[in-house]
């Protein structure tokens, strides 16, 4: 069912630190085996670590219709207004009864602020992992991202973008589609604003989790060495390349991917925000060299 928020809902830093305390979305497994050579003056032996696999919170990711009015409320002054990017809102001609027009949102994707909170937490589990992300580091603004943000340029001529069925979040064969991934930008024909709010936080989170897309802003990997797989691309409706903690207007302690049946509350300032949570794996240096690993899934 399909709700109304009684009031504008923001969030404030406190809040989403106490968030990241979720053992739904840490979701800590013991996935497998690392081996490695350890040698010194009496010979060399093969020793072994456990591989461990767990969610991180990389990023905040917020879908706003308000230029200016990111729903972090200290975070607002990153995407301030700007000679391109001003205002926002949706294209309306005031009738209840339309439902075609296209709804705008803002998107920013900042780090996550838990840090050593969180950290302290998921050890709590043994041993942890480290994320890709700086917390309050800007990694996408799209008030900086005007060209491919208001303009679709040039995503909008994509294959992704004019072929029915590719990168789309939902189905039509279950009359359950939110909405298309291409072009990413702010832009979606959408009649729940909920929906769209989403939409638009996976397509802002489908950037930053790549390299050299034609966009504005800072990509949010790490970089594989031994005994650590960072999580890599993120991948619409795949919970093992990431997943979604809803911050606002509604403060969730579980994660999932969209779309997903939990309550949709709509917010009526059209202001959401979500945790995006990523998987890691890694496993305690034992040795000088990494001989390989081998996963029990």
């Amino acid at each position: 069912m399909l709700g109304v928020a009684t009031s504008a809902m923001a969030i404030n830093t406190a809040a989403i630190v106490a968030s990241s305390l979720s053992p739904d979305c840490l979701a800590w497994k013991v996935v497998g085996i690392c081996y490695w050579l350890e040698c010194s003056s009496f010979g060399c032996s093969v020793e072994t670590s456990v591989k461990v696999r767990h969610y991180i919170p990389d990023a905040v990711v917020s879908s706003y219709a308000n230029t200016g009015a990111n729903p972090w409320t200290e975070v607002r002054v990153m995407s301030a207004p700007n000679p391109t990017a001003q205002a926002g809102g949706d294209g309306t001609t005031n009738q209840g009864h339309e439902d075609n027009l296209a709804r705008f949102k803002n998107a920013d994707v900042i780090g996550h602020p838990a840090g050593t909170v969180f950290s302290r937490f998921a050890s709590q589990s043994g041993y942890t992992c480290e994320g890709a992300a700086a917390p309050f580091m800007p990694y996408l603004l799209s008030t900086l991202d005007t060209i491919a943000w208001r303009y679709t340029i040039p995503e909008s001529v994509y294959p992704e973008s004019l072929i029915p069925g590719r990168r789309e979040i939902g189905s039509r064969l279950t009359d359950n589609l939110w909405g298309n991934v291409y072009p990413r930008g702010g832009f979606l024909h959408q009649v729940h604003d909920y929906e769209t709010g989403a939409v638009v936080a996976q397509r802002a989170g489908d950037i930053v989790t790549r390299r050299g897309q034609v966009h504005v802003y800072q990509p949010l990997l790490a970089d594989p060495h031994d005994g650590y797989w960072p999580a890599g691309a993120l991948m619409e409706s795949d919970a093992t390349t990431g997943k979604w903690q809803e911050l606002t207007p509604t403060l969730s302690k579980t994660c999932a991917v969209f779309p997903n049946t939990d309550t949709q509350v709509q917010a009526t300032q059209g202001d959401y925000a979500w945790a995006l949570w990523r998987p890691y794996s890694c496993c305690e240096r034992r040795g000088q060299t990494f001989l390989g690993s081998v996963d029990h899934e």
